[in-house]
């Protein structure tokens, strides 16, 4: 596949600029979920320096602030690492599911019909077990390789970055097959190769647009978060219309 054949970004963006078109509704109701998440997470982010701000300065003044410390990490650590690692898995299901409806969106150009189950879609039976043991299985890889060091890490993360929706293709071409999900993350990295700068530098587009987001408090989520999901999915979408020339 040559690179010169795929979409830029600006066609990319241009690409869901004509999708929303008259759509934009249904694009922020299919991405509520995130959108809420992003707004409530930055206001509550603020707060929580501010207090800390506040805190650090009433402790530095306390003689006994080093145990002081000491105790109150010691309590925030426990029982946090475990809830904190599945609220994560389900977010990122949810953000799944987003996707998953974006790319027949994208593809059918019909916009969906039943939105609040389409943004749960990935925790249905056809897509759940799948779903899950390709997310567990990516970040062990991504793991594994960042014992090594962080950079290897940074780079499989790009390589694995479509696993989960080439496991989606293959579920709805053929629901009945047992779909082999290390093949998933293999053919991700396939078709991820030499390939990986271009999805960072899409990611990099936005970051004057997250900047904006943070100072108007996440409420810019309501237009960057579907702007931006929609734009990974015609990625994905260009990518795999040439999927067909990597070779197994």
């Amino acid at each position: 596949m040559d690179n010169d054949r795929l979409k830029t970004r600006a066609e990319l963006k241009q690409e869901v600029k004509e999708l929303y078109r008259g759509n934009w509704k249904t694009a922020i109701k299919l991405n509520l979920f995130p959108i809420v998440l992003g707004i409530i997470g930055r206001i509550v982010l603020i707060i929580i320096i501010s207090i800390l701000i506040a805190l650090i300065s009433y402790l530095v003044s306390r003689p006994d602030s080093g145990q002081f410390t000491s105790e109150m990490n010691n309590m925030s650590k426990t029982g946090s690492n475990s809830g904190g690692i599945i609220w994560n898995f389900v977010v990122g299901l949810i953000n799944m599911s987003i996707m998953f409806t974006t790319i027949d969106w994208l593809r059918t150009k019909e916009q969906p019909q039943t939105i609040l189950r389409d943004s749960f879609s990935v925790f249905s039976k056809r897509y759940f077990i799948g779903a899950l043991v390709i997310e567990i299985l990516k970040r062990i890889f991504i793991f594994l390789w960042a014992l090594l060091l962080i950079v290897p890490g940074i780079v499989k993360n790009y390589s694995y970055s479509q696993a989960s929706y080439i496991f989606k293709d293959a579920v709805d071409a053929n629901p009945n097959s047992d779909v082999n999900y290390f093949d998933c993350i293999t053919r991700s990295r396939k078709l991820m190769n030499g390939r990986k700068w271009r999805l960072f530098i899409l990611q990099l587009s936005f970051l004057g647009w997250e900047i904006l987001n943070w100072i108007v408090l996440g409420l810019g989520s309501i237009w960057l978060i579907p702007y931006k999901n929609a734009t990974y999915a015609a990625f994905y979408k260009d990518l795999t219309a040439k999927l067909s020339s990597i070779e197994e």
